[in-house]
């Protein structure tokens, strides 16, 4: 796997990190389809025109909008290739594994993920061996004893990842006021999503000339006002991940940006599999039913039927309508 650390040259606060090669995308197509000749085929052209259509609309929703803050302290965050981010593309299940390691070691600390439940890791990234032997190293507690005192119990899968407070008044407390926010839902509550939380954890920068900030706070082109009161959290080598891979600041930083974005919505790669058999099955019964709605009704689209004045020097005998229609005369 090609690492973000591989394709990134920091130059400074003024730099969007907007080395990173992009892909490119087009799509053409064509339809033909004019009176007798379109046929079934010119149907097919439309129908298979409107799942482009529709696809490509999917396409332009996934690649998100980056709105551009007003304020000159902040910059705007480079797109990157997320390859989860097409209906066609599922979640890198080894960089979840690596993110939740990150998680785990770094930021738990701090952030806890409230709708995230140990079964929800099953099948991604880990086995349920493994997603039990995980829950099983922390103690809930589980009513009480006879004495009244809370019984503690080893993990189970129904249980949520723990969180690293009891209350916000404790966490705030523990971090100078300010409070943690959650982040199960921290990718898609953020304008840029994957793209900005990525460049947040790697855009930590010494101040510019003139820039000064108070105690705590810490100076990040990506934030809003440019100041942050998180530090720098991630350095290079921090983390011995259990595959081998390096761990650099961007190569940790992309995975847990890929492990959040998964907490957003852990069914998505279930939803994008559901989607594309509907489409496919949508798109094979669209061929027998344009073929009968041709076959149906040809007969009736190509009769025509006629109505012919009678000449006014022809004498017409009693009894006898004076406009007789003809009947219908098929071509």
């Amino acid at each position: 796997m090609q690492l973000f650390s591989s394709m990134i040259r920091h130059s400074g606060a003024s730099s969007s990190l907007s080395s990173f090669s992009r892909q490119l995308f087009s799509r053409t197509t064509t339809t033909s389809a004019s009176g007798e000749h379109g046929g079934v085929w010119g149907m097919l052209a439309v129908g298979a025109s409107l799942l482009g259509f529709g696809v490509g609309a999917i396409m332009k929703e996934s690649e998100g909008v980056v709105v551009a803050n007003a304020s000159s302290n902040t910059l705007q965050a480079a797109h990157y290739p997320w390859n989860h981010r097409f209906p066609w593309q599922s979640f890198d299940h080894a960089s979840i594994r690596r993110g939740y390691q990150v998680y785990k070691t770094v930021c738990a600390t701090c952030h806890g993920l409230q709708f995230i439940a140990w079964r929800h890791l099953i099948d991604a990234g880990f086995t349920e061996a493994e997603v039990k032997a995980m829950a099983a190293e922390y103690d809930y507690v589980d009513g009480a004893d006879e004495t009244g005192d809370p019984v503690a119990r080893p993990g189970k899968l129904t249980d949520y990842l723990p969180k690293p407070y009891a209350n916000e008044e404790s966490a705030r407390f523990a971090n100078n006021g300010a409070l943690p926010p959650d982040l199960s839902d921290i990718v898609k509550a953020r304008v840029g999503h994957e793209d900005y939380i990525f460049s947040l954890l790697v855009g930590y920068r010494d101040p510019p000339a003139g820039k000064h900030y108070g105690d705590g706070i810490f100076y990040n082109p990506y934030f809003p006002t440019g100041g942050i009161k998180m530090p720098q959290a991630l350095t290079d080598g921090q983390i011995d991940f259990e595959d081998g891979t390096y761990a650099s600041i961007s190569q940790m930083s992309k995975d847990i940006t890929t492990f959040l974005a998964w907490c957003g919505e852990p069914e998505t790669d279930t939803r994008k599999r559901m989607g594309i058999k509907a489409m496919a099955i949508l798109f094979l019964m669209f061929v027998p039913t344009a073929y009968y709605k041709r076959h149906r009704w040809t007969m009736v689209k190509h009769t025509v039927i006629s109505f012919t004045k009678t000449p006014p020097h022809i004498s017409i005998p009693k009894g006898v309508p004076k406009h007789k229609p003809h009947g219908p005369s098929e071509h």
